[in-house]
């Protein structure tokens, strides 16, 4: 890859994404101020504890089974705010439409994001709109920045992750990026598979009553395997990844056929937590007491002070995942 140039793998959420944010970002608009390992960030608003995020949606096709551009800028937005241990309330809107996009198609998903904001309880407060030229956009891209009141109880942050914590997710992993993926239709494939997206507010909520969560994030791109990258990056701990992780059928189906890995997929309404061993098992039972996470499982631990992250087999054996650096799935989300 050309260093000189932004490549696809600068946006998938594995280290071209990392360096270009530190080398770039970090070092013009200031590494003691800007957070880039958080979701969401607390802000001082007249002595209340407010917190903000920003996000932006490129997803193609705009419309797949089980969701599309609108509904997912919201479930992204509210998943970055739930997962730092906040509700959610309000949203600001850019939206920049392509020049010879159906109106027809810009009213349905427009519809869909207000049904999505909606049913989150949060507020569209304000927006702007472009329209770019024809050939310059991918039909409809979308940017928001969400806003949002830090909820009583733990304050989730990667620094309180320790070695021997467990790993637990809330259902089955890759089910966005392979709904996305059948919705292009690159691959001749077709299939039934739904995008998991949605709010996962149910799901972080009850966990914030338990002094042993330590972290929480949703695994869009790059999937868990990214996020367990991460945790290694800001703790300098190992993770062990179980055999254990939850695959649907379908997933795992397309993925052998042509040859992607489920940890590195992306999910749009799932939660990875980190939660001390002790109280792995409630965290569980809490969860899979919901509708949401009926399907939560224990997918691994932290290891040791600088051991790598590694997935263990079903065999016994175990492999290294290395730092997603390729996209596999570019435009996912």
């Amino acid at each position: 890859m050309e260093d000189d140039y932004i490549a696809l793998a600068h946006g998938n959420g594995g280290r071209f994404m990392r360096e270009l944010i530190d080398e770039v970002f970090v070092r013009h608009l200031g590494g003691d101020e800007l957070d880039v390992e958080a979701d969401a960030v607390p802000i001082a608003l007249n002595g209340g504890e407010a917190m903000i995020t920003t996000d932006g949606f490129t997803v193609q096709p705009l419309e797949f089974p089980g969701g599309d551009i609108g509904s997912l800028s919201v479930h992204g937005t509210v998943n970055d705010l739930a997962v730092a241990g906040a509700r959610p309330r309000y949203l600001t809107l850019n939206a920049f439409i392509e020049e010879g996009l159906e109106i027809a198609q810009l009213d349905r998903i427009v519809a869909s994001l207000a049904k999505a904001a909606r049913d989150a309880g949060v507020k569209v407060s304000a927006g702007d709109t472009k329209v770019v030229r024809r050939g310059e956009g991918g039909g409809l891209y979308l940017a928001t920045t969400g806003v949002g009141e830090r909820l009583p109880g733990v304050k989730p942050s990667i620094d309180r992750i320790a070695e021997g914590d467990a790993l637990i997710v809330s259902g089955s992993v890759g089910d966005h990026g392979i709904a996305v993926m059948l919705a292009r239709e690159d691959f001749g494939l077709r299939g039934e598979l739904r995008s998991d997206a949605a709010s996962v507010m149910a799901l972080t909520e009850p966990l914030l009553a338990l002094d042993g969560l330590r972290f929480m994030r949703d695994p869009t791109r790059g999937g868990i395997a990214s996020v367990a990258h991460e945790i290694r990056w800001a703790s300098g701990f190992g993770v062990r990844l179980a055999a254990t992780i939850p695959v649907r059928d379908p997933v795992q189906s397309v993925c052998e056929m042509l040859g992607y890995d489920p940890c590195y997929l992306a999910c749009e309404g799932r939660v990875v937590a980190v939660v001390a061993e002790e109280q792995a098992d409630e965290a569980l039972a809490v969860w899979r007491a919901l509708p949401q996470g009926r399907n939560a499982e224990r997918i691994g631990r932290i290891g040791a002070a600088g051991e790598r992250v590694v997935l263990e087999t079903p065999l016994g054996g175990e492999r290294l995942l290395e730092a997603l650096e390729d996209d596999p799935l570019p435009r996912i989300c």
